[in-house]
């Protein structure tokens, strides 16, 4: 990859960063609203971030992205002076501009043009948004005005007035030395400068010194400073408030010049008030090793050294392709454990001690290794349920519905490749909440609700698993109109008796859909089906729960991970079968007085005064026609993410250990009860089983637990 991409390319990651903290910082902003809370603060970091995006865009030419990032930028400056107010029109109209500044900056990205007349609408309503304001002014920045060469040395002319002059001026002497990581990250002097002018009388001139001959240069480095006269009636924060997004990336030095007797102009002469200033505040320049710093003073420091500020942890930039790599051959450590494992104990040489040992510290190594790997392809799901945020304001608009958006468990961490493949279905269940689970605002308020309604969206870890909930208090599912389609498309006979938990599955049924009309949120016959279907090649469950007139949930249960997890392994009639252990609550061995015959094939057992379907795995899977007495087998308790609970009857009880998942959708198909597979230690496959699936699996065992599960004996 070329120099000019690697720019790019990191420039585009930043956008990634910075869009992040546009949306945190909107969303602060709408809480201050609601609780009179509101943080000026916030305002700035949110200019800020749209401030840093049109600098960089400029440098690479992105034109459409500079110009709508500058009407927004003009409408947070506005903001943030005190003369506008957020309230919430203007914060929906800020939401839209941030989505609209997301998409630029794909449409960048990608080399591509976002069509439509959306970014029309947005900037005309941006406009409105300034009108009559102080500081609605003519357009003067750098995208709209081609940037002529000024000499470095000489005054860059600016406008003033007779009454500024007037004016009680302020004479300012910066000095400012870029690191190479200034001009990597998209930024331009020029550009800073052009800022600077803005304020007031400006004269620039290059220092020269460390500019090495022509052959020597390279043009990954920095070799110029710069010294800044500037005269102005701004205050010390104005100018560096100019420098806040290229903060880190440069040596910055600003001094109020009280005598002004200096020459203008006089690099020397700067150089002398800058160390004199700097001499008596007591700050010094500390060498360092990195290429990114700042020493800077404080106007309020006094006679104390200034402390080095502690930013953010240090972070490095990786293909995930190496990192995928890494991860596969972990998992491979991993299986050499346990094949290292299993010869030393058909050898029978566990039961020496430092042998045993030494594996004991290995197993443990690998383990570590294991999670230290996963954690780096962790990724909270905040950047997942930002683009969800997106979602329900664009199908509000669509449906005319009035809907606020609320999250919780953001910190949430998943394996990042599960973050991506969740956009669609998340997508397609957002939409749903708000196009067929919210009310009409007339309909809300006949029932007594409030006109505008809540779709909420969570996750949390329970269980060794992440659990996704997408919840509405809408109308809840209207089952005799499901039902009624479901007929009419002829996807279940007219004389089904379905109970309730059935007739919401039938949304699940390819086809399905309640829509009338064909519309840019639904009606096109791609359903609820393929979210089942691509939640499954997660090796993931999604089910729905409704209550008429209250809402609707539906609940998405996902693996940390793709790629280890930490299983019991079993005897089923013979094969070797990996339960997950995130999933088993308990084993037991039941006595005979604990086994209760229901119906004429099923059983249940009881634990704690609780009835227990029993499934016996080696009937559900096909290795044995008769389901073996269960006196003489081990139960797994496992639970649902429903908290319905089933036992497990198996052979015998191998061991705990970690194994590595192999997915068979990619070369094989969805198994219907069988989660994945992995490899041994003896070279074998075994088959690791969805304990919920399984008991679907079962069939009338599964209405077992309907009649059984939470009944006294």
């Amino acid at each position: 990859m070329s120099t000019a991409n690697e720019i790019r390319q990191t420039f585009f990651q930043e956008c990634d960063e910075l869009l992040e903290a546009l949306d945190d910082g909107l969303c602060e902003i709408d809480e201050g609203i609601a609780d009179e809370s509101f943080d000026l603060e916030t305002v700035n970091a949110v200019f800020r971030a749209v401030h840093s995006i049109k600098g960089g865009a400029a440098a690479f030419g992105l034109d459409a992205l500079v110009h709508f990032a500058h009407q927004f930028e003009t409408v947070l400056d506005v903001m943030r002076a005190g003369e506008l107010t957020p309230n919430d029109d203007v914060m929906k109209v800020c939401h839209r501009a941030a989505d609209h500044l997301s998409d630029l900056v794909a449409a960048g990205r990608d080399n591509e043009i976002v069509e439509g007349d959306l970014g029309t609408e947005i900037a005309a309503k941006l406009s409105g948004l300034v009108v009559g304001s102080e500081s609605a002014k003519p357009d003067n920045d750098t995208e709209s005005e081609t940037f002529g060469f000024v000499p470095l040395g000489l005054p860059i002319p600016t406008n003033t007035d007779d009454e500024d002059q007037e004016l009680a001026l302020n004479r300012f002497c910066v000095r400012f030395t870029p690191s190479a990581g200034l001009y990597t990250s998209g930024n331009d002097t020029s550009l800073l400068f052009r800022e600077l002018a803005e304020l007031g009388e400006l004269e620039v001139t290059a220092e020269t010194d460390r500019l090495p001959d022509l052959k020597n240069v390279d043009p990954g480095e920095s070799y110029l400073s710069w010294v800044v006269i500037l005269l102005t009636e701004e205050s010390e924060q104005s100018l560096r408030e100019v420098f806040e997004f290229v903060d880190g990336l440069c040596e910055l030095q600003i001094n109020l010049d009280l005598d002004a007797t200096m020459p203008e102009g006089s690099p020397d002469a700067t150089k002398d008030v800058d160390d004199e200033a700097q001499a008596s505040s007591g700050v010094a320049a500390e060498e360092s090793d990195s290429p990114t710093m700042v020493a800077a003073s404080s106007p309020d420091s006094g006679t104390e050294r200034a402390k080095p500020a502690t930013g953010p942890k240090a972070t490095v930039r990786v293909n995930l392709d190496l990192v995928d790599r890494l991860i596969n051959m972990v998992g491979e450590l991993v299986i050499n454990q346990a094949v290292l494992t299993q010869c030393i104990k058909d050898a029978g040489l566990l039961d020496r001690g430092e042998l045993s040992t030494s594996l004991a510290e290995f197993r443990n190594l690998a383990r570590d290794i294991q999670e230290s790997v996963m954690a780096i392809r962790a990724q909270s799901v905040k950047p997942l349920f930002q683009r969800m945020a997106r979602i329900v304001r664009e199908a509000s608009e669509l449906s005319g519905k009035d809907a606020d958006f609320l999250t919780e468990g953001e910190t949430t961490e998943v394996d990042k490749t599960i973050i991506e493949r969740l956009v669609d279905p998340l997508t397609h269940m957002i939409r749903n909440a708000v196009d067929h689970g919210l009310e009409p605002p007339e309909q809300r308020r006949a029932a007594g609700k409030a006109e505008t309604g809540h779709v909420k969206l969570t996750a949390a870890h329970r269980s060794g698993r992440v659990l996704i909930e997408v919840s509405d208090d809408g109308a809840g599912i209207n089952r005799e109109k499901v039902f009624q389609i479901a007929v009419e498309k002829g996807l279940i006979p007219g004389d089904s008796i379905l109970k309730d938990a059935e007739i919401d599955n039938l949304l699940f049924l390819p086809g399905f859909s309640t829509a009338k009309e064909v519309s840019n949120l639904s009606g096109r016959g791609v359903g609820m089906d393929v979210v089942r279907s691509a939640i499954q090649k997660l090796g993931g469950r999604v089910s729905i729960f409704s209550q008429p007139g209250k809402g609707t949930t539906m609940s998405i249960s996902l693996p940390l991970t793709l790629a280890v997890l930490d299983g019991m392994v079993v005897d089923v009639a013979g094969q070797t079968m990996v339960v997950p252990i995130t999933a088993i609550v308990e084993t037991l061995r039941p006595k005979a007085e604990d086994i209760h015959p229901l119906g004429a094939d099923n059983q249940v057992v009881s634990v704690r005064n609780k009835l227990v379907p029993v499934i016996d795995l080696g009937v559900v899977f096909g290795h044995r026609r008769t389901p073996a007495p269960i006196s003489d087998m081990v139960l797994l308790l496992v639970e649902s993410d429903g908290s319905e609970s089933w036992a497990l009857a198996v052979d015998q009880i191998f061991d705990q250990r970690q194994v590595v998942i192999k997915g068979l959708e990619t070369n094989y198909g969805h198994v219907p009860g069988v989660a994945a597979a992995t490899i041994l230690g003896d070279g074998n496959i075994a088959l690791i089983i969805d304990p919920e699936e399984t008991a679907h699996r079962s069939g009338p065992v599964a209405d077992v637990g309907d009649r059984a599960r939470l009944e006294e004996v």
